[in-house]
This record gives structure tokens, sequence and C-alpha cells, in this order.
């Protein structure tokens, strides 16, 4: 079955930066659009980036653009966000998620709080 286990979640300061790592297995990793996607409190499940299984298709959604890279590990089943100048908006909880499919096929999630 689908198993996806973030982590690198934290505390940050705004400006700051996190690297979120995510481990998949269960599925064919290498030929599957893959994606971050966030849930802040009392807000709707947001996408953040999506790459494909080439590794160099990638898009972002406008609110991070320019501060977030999202890249994949193959040989490893690896999905990676690195997240730079963070803001105190990006506070949520970051999801690894398979794409188009990410309200069902996702991790549990990794905590992401940007505050001074």
């Amino acid at each position: 079955q689908v198993q996806l286990v973030e982590s690198g979640g934290g505390l940050a300061q705004p400006g700051g930066s996190l690297r979120l790592s995510c481990a998949a297995s269960g599925f064919p990793f290498s030929t599957t659009v893959m994606s971050w996607v966030r849930q802040a409190p009392g807000k709707d499940v947001e996408w953040v980036s999506i790459i494909h299984g080439d590794g160099i298709k990638t898009s972002y959604a406008d609110s991070v653009k320019g501060r977030f890279t999202i890249s994949r590990d193959n040989a490893k089943n690896g999905l990676f966000l690195q997240m730079d100048r963070l803001k105190a908006d990006d506070t949520a909880l970051y999801y690894c998620a398979k794409w188009p499919t990410y309200h069902s096929d996702r991790g549990q999630g990794t905590q992401v709080t940007v505050s001074s």
C-alpha cells in the first residue's frame, strides 16, 4: 500500500530555512507525479508544489514561488522541499502526496511553524 513519511519540520524564524523530506514506498515512485500540500489551522488544503517523474517539470503556487524548491531522488524514493525566506504565513502542516490524489494519498504530515 502507499506509504509516505514526512520529516524535517520544526520551528523557524521569519527569513529562515527548513528542508522537508518524504520517504515513499508501495507504488512506482519514479513514474508518479508528486506534490507537497499544506494545511493551515482553519483553512483548506493548499497545494504548494508539484514535480513530475523526470524531476525536471515543476510547478509552484504563487505564494511560494521563488522561495521554495521541490526536488526528488528516484533512486531512493525520496521527495524534498527546500523552503527559504520563510514567512509567518507558511505556518502549516505540510504533507507529501501523490498528485492529483492528494486528499487520499498523503502522509501524516510534518508541522512547520514560522515565528520569532
